[in-house]
């Protein structure tokens, strides 16, 4: 039935993408390597130009040596050609802005010790200015229509903030001596004072009522002025074509913020002197209404909508618009039961623009304002994770498909045209296992449908080792997109199953709400479906199975492996084990009470679906791991399972990395997990000799350092 909204011009691009560059490089040479992961670039937020003729960028580098991550802006014509780096070396840069005549670019970057800040940097090359002088980061920018002004969203300072902040200034006044006795004295470190609901954030800590806000630069007097505040934070900025408004979401119509999943979309004059107190109510449902976008004319916003917030992240995101004076919001193609986000009118006002999250796939649509029939510029099975439109109505996309990561695209004349070759060098030398899109019936009959990675040289006939890899989530997929870890098992003789369950987005909010309050039942029942079908299809050795995988993948896992004894290793990482031990510890309050309840008043529930309680049923060698300050799923719930596994007299191992949140982000991590990943399952799967945990590394330290 989706398929008859695509349009004639999706068709036709199905035909280009899958003639052109979406096919397997012929002249690969060799298996992919955990090494090659540092290769990588990851391009990302392709910026188009007023006129349409310039687009700049972000690529991201993993710096193995130095052990850290490194972003630099770039720039490339939108007819393709040689990409001009606009930023240096040596240090981070990103969230690119043109200014509306073309001539400037904005962008944050972390420069001279100072907090993240606002550049402006000129096209035609030079050295970058800082606008901004701030204690705090500067989360977002984005220019006024005229070009004289920015609006930035800052985190209120902390104390200690602002204490350095004025520490740094009278440093830099002072003489030398009297820097060097500063340096000698120690730091005082504050106690946590909480009083919200909402008390702790991964990558954040503990919350206070520090909020983020809304202030509008003037580049021309290099004055910040506030205009929102309140206990409430405020997020997603938008000016309205005149200049004089801007639209962000926020949740101000509860009593209390941390308590419900409500947004709405606001409007504050940007001439506001009043922080805020005079802010309009634009929409009123009681979901989330997020991202907003104006109508070329200024009289309607543009927005995704989620109608039932009872069913909270496993309810279907809908593209709505509504007049800016208010009124009911009208939902546009309410029957398109899929994810639909990052709304964008087209310059004519005639249509918008969005993001589909559909079987397994991103795709760019497009639908008219008075509604009717979708559309698609950027279709099929590929993965559209930005796009950007120019007032010329030129787009330009930052898309992966199952053979190459993100890269820059356009579509002039309705032909997906690719812009940017970042990792073409790279991936011209590797040998990839093409990822086959299957489908398969679960226990109950349901079709389910998920990606199959062969390894390389496969013989039809001859079974091979095979991993399972739960998605995390729950409420995601696996897309059509470059996945770096199953080329890497596919390189080293595994096949690689990588499912879309029940409770996987893509697939209707019937799908997606399947598993609310009953995890481990459907959605294993779909896992062991795919895992049923690629031994029928003589692919999988069912006696050299494996199972692993991180965050709603790492819960999988642990209630996969107490249901059966099918696999001869796990890997669990950050997952959950004895769910009670969560409800106050990570930062999901909303969504413990939502979904299962209070713990007191539904015990029984919580013991039903937590692994902790059939962890005697579990004989997999079982290797956990996690980050020490991950506040999305904190590692006490892998040192409960290992210690559980323990006292059983289970193989188990527990590898907890410092300084880590919930997604790594320190290259020596990444490399020393993934060889403990392929050296765990070589020994329990395959039988090698070689031990089943490698020889530690220097970054990762060992017990009792």
């Amino acid at each position: 039935m989706l398929d008859r909204l695509c349009s004639a011009l999706a068709s036709a691009l199905v035909s280009v993408l899958a003639s052109g560059w979406l096919a397997p490089v012929a002249a690969a040479q060799r298996p992919i390597t955990i090494d090659d992961y540092f290769q990588i670039h990851e391009v990302h937020d392709p910026q188009l130009s007023p006129d349409g003729r310039w687009i700049a960028y972000t690529v991201k580098t993993p710096l193995l040596k130095k052990d850290k991550n490194e972003e630099r802006i770039w720039m490339v014509l939108a007819s393709g050609g040689e990409p001009i780096a606009l930023t240096a070396a040596g240090v981070s840069s990103s969230h690119p802005r043109w200014s509306p005549d073309g001539k400037y670019i904005a962008f944050l970057s972390a420069r001279n010790e100072s907090k993240e800040q606002v550049w402006l940097l000129n096209r035609l090359g030079g050295e970058a200015e800082r606008l901004t002088y701030t204690p705090q980061d500067v989360d977002e920018l984005a220019w006024s229509p005229d070009g004289s002004r920015l609006v930035l969203l800052l985190r209120d300072a902390s104390l200690e903030e602002k204490e350095a902040f004025k520490e740094q200034d009278d440093t830099d006044k002072d003489s030398d001596s009297t820097k060097a006795d500063k340096e000698k004295k120690p730091k005082t470190q504050r106690p946590w004072v909480i009083d919200r609901r909402q008390f702790k954030q991964d990558e954040i800590g503990y919350l206070d009522r520090r909020r983020t806000h809304l202030y509008v630069f003037d580049l021309a007097k290099r004055s910040l002025t506030q205009i929102t505040s309140g206990d409430y934070d405020d997020a997603e900025l938008a000016w309205s074509p005149d200049g004089k408004q801007l639209a962000f979401s926020s949740n101000r119509s509860t009593p209390d913020p941390d308590a419900t999943y409500n947004t709405d979309i606001w409007i504050v004059s940007a001439d506001n002197t009043d922080k805020g107190v005079h802010v309009t109510q634009v929409t009123t449902s009681p979901g989330e209404d997020r991202s907003p976008a104006w109508s070329p004319d200024g009289k309607w916003i543009a927005y995704s909508a989620r109608l039932d917030p009872s069913v909270f992240e496993y309810g279907t995101r809908h593209l709505a618009i509504i007049s800016v004076d208010g009124g009911e919001a009208k939902i546009l193609a309410k029957s398109f039961d899929r994810m639909s986000t990052q709304p964008h009118f087209s310059p004519d006002g005639q249509f918008v623009y969005f993001i589909a999250d559909d079987d397994g796939t991103q795709n760019l649509c497009r639908i008219p304002v008075a509604g009717g029939e979708i559309t698609r510029p950027i279709g099929g099975r590929l993965m559209v994770n930005d796009y950007n439109v120019a007032k010329m109505g030129d787009i330009a996309a930052q898309v992966a498909t199952i053979d190459r990561p993100d890269e820059i695209f356009t579509i002039p004349g309705g032909k997906l045209t690719q812009v940017t070759h970042i990792n073409e060098a790279l991936f011209s030398q590797l040998k990839l296992s093409h990822g086959e899109y299957v489908h398969f019936k679960s226990k109950d009959g349901t079709t389910v449908a998920g990606y199959l990675y062969k390894p390389l040289d496969f013989i039809p006939g001859k079974k091979v080792p095979t991993i399972l890899r739960p998605h995390g989530g729950p409420v995601w997929a696996y897309y059509a997109e470059f996945a770096h870890l199953a080329q890497l098992l596919a390189a080293n003789g595994y096949a690689v199953l990588f499912p879309n369950p029940r409770g996987s987005t893509g697939y209707g909010q019937k799908y997606a709400q399947a598993i609310f309050a009953d995890w481990g039942n459907k959605d294993f029942q779909d896992d062991m479906a795919m895992v049923d079908y690629a031994v029928e299809q003589g692919i999988a050795d069912p006696d050299k199975l494996g199972v692993g995988g991180w965050s709603y993948g790492g819960i999988s896992t642990n209630f996969i492996i107490t249901q059966t004894t099918r696999f001869k290793a796990a890997i669990s990482g950050a997952g959950e084990f004895l769910y009670v031990t969560n409800y106050g510890h990570d930062h999901y309050q909303r969504d413990w009470e939502t979904e299962l309840g209070r713990p007191w008043e539904k015990k029984t529930v919580y013991e039903r679906l937590s692994p902790f309680y059939r962890v005697a049923s579990i004989t997999t060698p079982t290797l956990i791991m996690g980050g020490n300050i991950d506040w999305n799923v904190p590692i006490i719930n892998g040192e409960q399972m290992y210690q559980a596994l323990k006292s059983l007299g289970r193989t188990t191992e527990l590898v907890v990395y410092p300084d880590e949140y919930h997604e790594f982000s320190t290259p020596s991590h990444i490399k020393d997990r993934l060889e403990r990943y392929l050296a765990w399952y070589n020994h329990y799967i395959k039988g090698d000799t070689a031990p089943a945990t490698p020889p530690e590394h220097a970054a990762v330290k060992t017990a009792g350092e």
